[in-house]
């Protein structure tokens, strides 16, 4: 397969990296320092997994190059989506299909609004990673998990092929029967952590540990869980508790991506995690208040970080 990885951060370039070091076709989307440390050395990926290096990247900064590819694997901020599906128009053949690897629930829509539903999967990753310098990746925790599926659930031969190319990398990957359950099953854990270690400026360790802050992450859980009933989503009844659960058994100094944005002063995801439980919540009168309050305190500065982002 020609997979096209979009995005070559902490998850591009860790599950391209992978599919790379398996032999796969890979072609890299990225941008600045980082595609020239690639394009100059190679990827260098420091794993809890094992530590590996691609001496030979293919990576581009410009999609219109390519044509006809098999597979791309959307792996830029959410905010960056709108812009990334029109430079993947290019990428496009008849057979060509998108898996979205982002942490929201609404990137599937979001693309196939720009590219046409019938290229879209739906997909998600499980992993704690970042662009520790340019042309190198730190995964730090989480085993890497990645799941995908067709938007009606069927089991098509191209989501048979991908799941083949992830395991001769070695890579934990997942059909799950329902695709948009497990979305909003990771959506569930992520806007939870990333919300309540952005307001706290903590590791995992230390918010889950404290009594008030710990209530607020249960409630932030209860809310989500609330949200994806009203749009008519089946999560499991023990949703709330089990994700709870793998919180508790992550490594204490675990930090999730948009944290890591919020405190470094760059533009985040909140729109597209917090944000998104308060419109949906305002949208199905199911109240929100912890959600509410994470977003509302942090939208001052992301409004700032994207402004001098823009300059």
């Amino acid at each position: 397969m020609h997979i096209v990885v979009f995005g070559a951060g902490g998850v591009g370039g860790y599950f391209g990296g992978r599919l790379a070091q398996a032999g796969e076709q890979v072609t890299f989307i990225a941008r600045g320092n980082h595609l020239r440390a690639m394009l100059a050395s190679g990827l260098r990926v420091d794993s809890i997994k094992g530590d590996f290096s691609i001496q030979s990247v293919t990576a581009t900064e410009d999609p219109s190059r390519l044509r006809d590819v098999d597979a791309v694997l959307v792996c830029v901020k959410t905010w960056q989506i709108p812009e990334a599906a029109r430079a993947m128009l290019p990428l496009l053949g008849t057979h060509t299909f998108v898996v979205p690897l982002e942490n929201g629930v609404e990137a599937p829509s979001q693309l196939a609004e720009i590219l046409g539903r019938e290229h879209i999967l739906g997909g998600f990753c499980r992993i704690a990673s970042r662009i520790a310098s340019p042309g190198r990746i730190q995964h730090s925790g989480i085993e890497p998990y990645i799941a995908f599926g067709e938007l009606d659930n069927h089991l098509s031969p191209r989501v048979q092929q991908l799941l083949q190319a992830f395991q001769r990398a070695g890579v934990v990957a997942e059909i799950p029967a329902d695709i948009n359950v497990a979305i909003w099953q990771k959506f569930l854990f992520i806007s939870a952590v990333s919300g309540l270690g952005a307001v706290t400026r903590a590791p995992f360790g230390s918010f889950r540990s404290l009594e008030g802050t710990r209530q607020m992450l249960i409630d932030a859980l209860h809310e989500c869980y609330s949200v994806a009933l009203a749009q008519g989503v089946p999560l499991p009844s023990d949703s709330p508790a089990v994700t709870l659960a793998y919180i508790d058994s992550l490594p204490p100094e675990t930090m999730a991506s948009m944290q890591r944005d919020i405190i470094e002063g760059r533009p985040s995801e909140l729109e597209s995690q917090n944000g998104a439980i308060v419109r949906m919540g305002q949208r199905y009168h199911v109240p929100t208040p912890v959600s509410s309050f994470i977003y509302y305190s942090l939208l001052p500065q992301e409004t700032l970080a994207r402004r001098l982002s823009a300059r």
